[in-house]
């Protein structure tokens, strides 16, 4: 750990407990439950990120690359901590997580990997409500629906999905809002 003097060792692998030094790149997990104060989970690399992914049962996780901070950066976060009011809260006194603006990186840059890439036996879930789809085409047209349509509404939803989220990457956001599926429908309609 960082805490050792004389070491370069930022924190370690949640996984195979090697030690990710300074200023090296690591990888956090995009769920929000991996990214608490207190859970905090750090991976090395995408080999142990894919590990980390079926333990926790996640539906659809990717990894996210992020670079540890310097040690001198790390040294003057750890002073202010140590310089906290004797009665702060247990919570405000442990180890931060690493903020992700103290290394901004460009968007164009930022590499979100997807778990999906690496393992491609994933299993593909219905992305619809089939009892509501089904309802709908009935209660609107008075005609049956196939179950083979499911899976191919499914595909079409997968990839408005991927396209709009590579448009909010083109933005800089990390967050896909209406306008971005709207921009993908605008650019297949025409």
């Amino acid at each position: 750990m960082a805490e050792l003097a004389g070491t370069n060792i930022w924190r370690n692998c949640n996984i195979c407990k090697k030690g990710i030094e300074f200023g090296a790149e690591y990888f956090l997990c995009n769920v929000s439950t991996c990214n608490r104060k207190r859970m905090g989970l750090f991976f090395c690399s995408l080999g142990c990120f894919e590990a980390h992914v079926p333990m926790e049962r996640h539906r659809d996780a990717w990894a996210e690359k992020e670079k540890a901070p310097s040690q001198a950066a790390w040294e003057a976060s750890q002073s202010s901590l140590d310089a906290a009011p004797q009665g702060a809260e247990p919570s405000t006194l442990a180890s931060p997580a690493p903020a992700r603006t103290a290394v901004p990186q460009p968007a164009a840059t930022r590499r979100v990997v997807s778990s999906t890439e690496q393992a491609p036996e994933v299993t593909i879930d219905v992305l619809v409500v089939v009892s509501k789809l089904k309802k709908y085409v009935k209660d609107w047209s008075g005609m049956n629906t196939s179950d083979g349509a499911i899976s191919v509404l499914s595909d079409h939803l997968r990839e408005l999905c991927r396209e709009a989220t590579r448009q909010a990457g083109l933005d800089g956001r990390r967050t896909v809002l209406d306008r971005d599926f709207a921009k993908v429908l605008e650019r297949t309609a025409r």
